[in-house]
């Protein structure tokens, strides 16, 4: 039993290979690396959802206006400061290299191949857009657990988002009004 046991567990990992040797072609994707990461937000938000039954929890009927503007607004700027903000940078180092100046006040850095797991993560932490969807969920799960605190931290990046949006503007208008 055991040995037929190890043979369907061969014989699935031997097309999990080939599947994703097919789909990834002549481009090095880190598949197993994108399936870790993956798998750790299943088991987050698994792990999230069990917590709040077992405490009695119980998820809105419905996003109020105010935190579904707040909540969208502060992943903006969190997921782009996490992403892009030089000082940000030492969290982002083990998975990538510098390349140089980005945007405004932002860098640009290069995903480290060293391994899958590396890899992707190095990808998840330089992209806004695919941290978008950690913050978000980081969002959500603090509204059902620690909403005073989530609603603080969120409408603080709400806030920094506003200023950079002014800040950018009255760049724009002053170099208007110079040329």
């Amino acid at each position: 039993m055991r040995q037929a046991t190890k043979a369907g567990a061969d014989d699935v990992a031997g097309v999990a290979r080939h599947e994703a040797d097919v789909y990834r072609g002549d481009n090095p994707r880190p598949l197993g690396g994108y399936l870790a990461v993956l798998g750790i937000y299943c088991v987050v938000v698994a792990a999230a959802t069990v917590f709040a039954a077992l405490t009695g929890r119980t998820l809105p009927a419905r996003w109020r206006v105010q935190d579904l503007v707040t909540v969208t607004l502060g992943t903006h700027k969190l997921s782009r400061t996490l992403s892009k903000d030089a000082v940000t940078s030492p969290l982002r180092a083990p998975f990538t290299r510098y390349e140089g100046t980005g945007g405004p006040a932002e860098v640009m850095e290069e995903v480290r191949a060293e391994s899958q797991l590396r890899h992707s993560l190095g990808e998840l932490l330089t992209c806004p857009f695919c941290l978008d969807m950690w913050v978000a969920t980081a969002f959500a799960i603090g509204l059902v657990f620690a909403p005073r605190f989530t609603r603080l931290v969120a409408g603080s990046f709400t806030a920094l988002a506003g200023a950079d949006f002014l800040h950018l503007a009255y760049a724009m208008a002053q170099q208007s009004a110079e040329g």
